[in-house]
């Protein structure tokens, strides 16, 4: 189980599993509770760079990031 910090946002913390290079287990600690378990959902079972594509760049307000962006973060600190 990876555990990633998260910065500039609302959760804390990211856990996730990467598993033949596929994402797993995805759980967001704090933050909006229904966003980001649609994120998790979404993600499971995808390739690790295919998400990274997908989300890196997405920024929640003025704040330069997001959760997803964080979630793409922690994947390419993991690789």
């Amino acid at each position: 189980m990876n555990v990633y910090r998260t910065k500039g946002v609302c959760s804390q913390a990211i856990e996730f599993e990467i598993q033949d290079h596929k994402v797993h287990n995805v759980k967001f600690i704090g933050g909006c509770s229904g966003n980001t378990q649609g994120v998790a959902k979404l993600v499971e079972g995808r390739d690790v760079d295919e998400i990274i594509s997908l989300l890196e760049g997405t920024n929640c307000g003025m704040r330069g990031t997001s959760c997803p962006d964080q979630l793409a973060k922690a994947l390419k600190a993991a690789k």
